[in-house]
């Protein structure tokens, strides 16, 4: 019984659904690229952004909170999303996030400062590609455009009806993150599937 709680416990969302995703990346002959991305650490941070623990923090982690909205940072594997005005998400390595949180509740010291590990509330899917900001588009009320959603942007918004926060990464031909509550995952994974077919081979 043990057994069984254990494995499930690290089956992730869409663990049903790595065929179909790599059977449409394949179809779509490198327009779309699909995938899952399992288990990466989600580190929730609301502090004060004007007070000491955002320096304290992002010099405990080697990475300055962003401070513009709806922008990303980017240090070693580590990124920070800004969510709010006193809201960041950071993602990190699979198993970090304890570490993240150690690391975060000691830099702040006496500053108000709240962490929350978030990693099993969500799971990231990677949209790349040449054709991945059109398929999002399909389903996405955000203005897409590089010039306005560029790399380097990010936005809770929705996505074919589910919430999600979208990253637009910046590495070169790294496409987006779409990161979509573990209830959601199965919804939009389909959502996407049926979208890609339009840049399947014919």
């Amino acid at each position: 019984m043990a057994d069984t709680a254990l494995t499930a416990q690290h089956r992730s969302p869409l663990a049903a659904a790595t065929d179909r995703l790599a059977a449409a990346t394949r179809s779509c002959a490198g327009a779309v690229r699909l995938a899952e991305l399992p288990f990466l650490a989600q580190v929730n941070v609301r502090l004060d952004a004007k007070g000491a623990a955002a320096d304290a923090v992002g010099l405990a982690l080697d990475l300055a909170l962003p401070l513009e909205p709806n922008t990303v940072v980017r240090a070693g594997g580590l990124t920070a999303m800004w969510l709010g005005p006193d809201e960041w998400l950071l993602v990190g390595r699979p198993g970090s996030q304890r570490d993240l949180e150690s690391r975060i509740r000691s830099a702040a010291t006496d500053e108000p400062v709240s962490v929350t590990d978030v990693s099993a509330q969500r799971t990231t899917l990677l949209v790349s590609g040449p054709r991945a900001r059109d398929l999002l588009a399909h389903g996405c009320p955000l203005d897409l455009h590089p010039r306005v959603f560029g790399p380097g942007r990010c936005a809770q918004t929705t996505l074919g009806r589910a919430q999600a926060v979208l990253v637009s990464r910046d590495e070169p031909r790294a496409g987006f993150w779409v990161l979509v509550r573990s209830s959601f995952a199965g919804y939009l994974a389909d959502w996407l599937l049926d979208a890609a077919t339009e840049y399947a081979w014919s």
